[in-house]
């Protein structure tokens, strides 16, 4: 059964950083781009950050780029570890954060993301 579980969201001042960790497992998901989106309320869902299957290439949305860094670890090769350290947050990060792998070796677009986790709460406050 495939899994992605995401953990690390909380509430933190501005200014402050938080790292989300998102375990993925139930399938060999070491070719797997994974990313990060995250929905505020009212609002669509938007993309957050991407990495490809081996890490070499990364994805930023303006909006987050010199703040966010995201990250993998495959090393386990059975729960496969995607992280998204967010730093200098601001109000407007405020979201559910949401881990997805895409069946293609990188992916910025949502809809080619075919896993999803449940997301998690990041509120930051001014």
């Amino acid at each position: 059964q495939v899994q992605l579980v995401e953990s690390g969201g909380g509430l933190v001042q501005a200014g402050g950083s938080l790292r989300l960790s998102c375990e993925a497992s139930g399938r060999n998901f070491g070719y797997s781009g994974m990313g990060w989106f995250r929905q505020a309320p009212g609002k669509e869902r938007e993309f957050v950050a991407a990495i490809g299957w081996n890490g070499g290439r990364t994805d930023y949305a303006d909006s987050v780029r010199g703040r966010f860094t995201i990250s993998r670890d495959n090393a386990k090769n059975t729960v496969f570890l995607v992280y998204l350290q967010m730093n200098s947050l601001k109000p407007e990060d405020t979201a559910v954060y949401y881990c997805a792998a895409a069946n293609e070796g990188h992916a910025t677009r949502a809809d080619r993301y075919f896993f999803w986790g449940q997301g998690t709460q990041v509120t930051v406050s001014s």
